[in-house]
This record gives C-alpha cells, structure tokens and sequence, in this order.
C-alpha cells in the first residue's frame, strides 16, 4: 500500500519544512502563507497543495476543511519568531505578553487552534528556543491540552547534525518525541555551492542572478578574510554581529536569516539567492518568486530542509 499521510502547513513561507516532508513520501495538500510572494514560491513547487493567501486569525477551520475534503494527518509549521527571539530588544518583558499580547507572538496560538479543530495525528510547531522561556513552555503546553493533546514534546535541534550546511538551532514543539539520529559529519560551505558556476544567465540556474554592491563595498569585501564580517552591529545584549561576513569555504555556514547576505569565499562578490538556498539545503529544482530582497528573506525564514527530512523521517515511523 501506498505511503501518503497527508500534510498541511501554516505559516508555510516558501515551503522548506514541506520540502522535507515530500523528500519522505509525505503528500502536502494545504498551506496557509500570508505573504504573496512566498504563497506564490510555495504554490509554484507544490502544484498539487490548496494554498490559503490568508491572515491565518482570520481564517476558520471549516474553510480549510472544505478546501482540503479532509482532515491533515500532519499538521506542521512556524509561526513569526520575532515576538519570541531573544535578539529582538523589543521583545516583551513579560513572558505571558509574548503569547497573549504581542500581534506576531499570539499567532501560536493560531497554530494551537488550527490543530485542535483539524485533529491531527502529529503535529510540529517550528520556532526559536526562546520561546520556551519564563515557563512559557509550560504555558503553551497547557494550551495544547486544552485542545486535547495532553502530551507536548519540546524537541530542541541543531540543523547541522542532520545534513544541513548551516547552523540552525530551533524547537520544534510536538505530540511525539523527536529525536532523529545525527548524520555523523558535518556538510561545509564548499560541498554545498562548489559546484555552482559564477551566476551568468547563460547556464539557466533558478535564483542564481547577480546580486548588486556598491564600487566601495566591493572595494572592501575584497580584503576580508574568511570568516571576517564587512559590517559589524550589536546585537541583543553585548553581542556584536556581523553581516556581509566572508564564508569559510570548509564549515558549514553561521545562520541563514531573512536579513543575510554572505560574501563568497574565494570570489569577490555576494552569494545569490540560489547558493544561500542550499546553504538551507533546498533543491535547485524548488523556486524562489518575488523580489530580490523577498526570495532572500523566504530562504532565510526557511526550516531548514535537510532538518526537515529527519523530522519527516521520525514522524514517518511513528504512524
């Protein structure tokens, strides 16, 4: 018989944690994304999946349900992690406002609803660890358990351990212990985009166009060292960060963010779109629409895909 549990996916962006489930045998029937850029990524790589261009507050169950003909077996996504992340400044003091109060914060509880209603097998909620501060664990576990699932697990991994050539670390809050095995090695910068040729519309590569600089900031990147940022900011706390960092070709690569952009290593230029995807381990057969500025910011708000996978695989023996 044939293996086709059922996924639906909100908060779903341009589809790296439905990439991941698909690579498992998994059907992906629906997603909910707001933004059309990313619903537009997303419904172009996923054909088949209903997608719902909607403020998911304002979205009812039974709409899905109608569209979907029936219910998820799984039920995954991300909900924003601004409200929860401790590099946001602004971040509420109040570990309860995060969920009940903050705009982006409250939309977990969205996530909780959507699952308590559709009834889910399994579901998996992607976020920062900093959402488990305050005892706001305990919170949203009670918050599941009130919808009927009693039992919440607060799985915290690495992207890296599982094939992905980039740091990631984020909880994925589920029904089911997950604890996929650890790949053994790391994958580098190197092994992920070594392969690519400089981006030339000659060799037809999706997302892989020129990404523009000033004449001083190429003037610049050209002295920097691997590892060395161009650009330094503080971030939460003392910490001071970098952007337009050089990559060590053989690491993997510091975290993927919307907001990223990462200088070649051994060329003096920035990575394209399509090299920073598989630094998050997307496929080169799954686009990227929008604006330049947009398809970045899909890749770096992605689940990694490789980590993805593992999930999927775990969730796979489970039912």
């Amino acid at each position: 018989m044939e293996f086709a549990m059922k996924v639906l996916d909100l908060f779903a962006g341009a589809g790296g944690f439905s990439r991941g489930f698909h690579q498992e045998g998994f059907e992906i029937v629906g997603a909910v994304e707001l933004d059309s850029n990313a619903a537009s990524s997303f419904a172009l790589n996923f054909p088949k999946a209903h997608v719902f261009v909607n403020d998911i507050r304002e979205l009812h169950s039974l709409d899905i349900l109608s569209k979907l003909g029936e219910k998820p077996d799984v039920i995954i996504g991300g909900p924003p992690c601004e409200g929860y992340t401790r590099a946001n400044p602004k971040r509420e003091k109040e570990p309860l406002n995060r969920l009940y109060v903050d705009p982006l914060g409250s939309l977990v509880l969205h996530f909780i609803r959507i699952v308590g209603d559709l009834e889910p097998e399994v579901f998996v909620m992607e976020n920062v660890p900093g959402i488990l501060d305050g005892g706001l664990g305990e919170v949203i576990r009670e918050e599941f358990a009130r919808v009927g699932y009693s039992e919440v697990y607060f799985n915290v991994l690495k992207a890296e351990d599982y094939g992905t050539p980039s740091h990631r670390v984020r909880v994925f809050i589920s029904n089911k212990k997950i604890a996929p095995k650890k790949t053994g090695r790391q994958v580098t910068v190197w092994e992920a985009i070594g392969d690519l040729p400089p981006p030339d519309p000659y060799y037809e590569i999706p997302n892989h166009e020129p990404v523009s600089l000033s004449t001083g900031k190429l003037k610049r990147i050209a002295k920097l060292k691997w590892g060395e940022p161009l650009i330094h900011y503080r971030g939460y706390g003392k910490r001071v960060l970098g952007n337009l960092v050089r990559l060590h070709p053989y690491r993997p690569s510091p975290t993927v963010m919307g907001s990223t952009r990462f200088v070649h290593p051994f060329e003096n230029r920035l990575l394209t779109v399509r090299e920073q995807a598989r630094l998050m381990g997307f496929p080169d057969s799954h686009v990227f629409v929008g604006s330049k500025d947009s398809q970045f910011n899909q890749v770096g708000e992605a689940v990694p895909v490789p980590l993805a996978r593992a999930i999927a695989g775990e969730i796979r023996k489970i039912l």
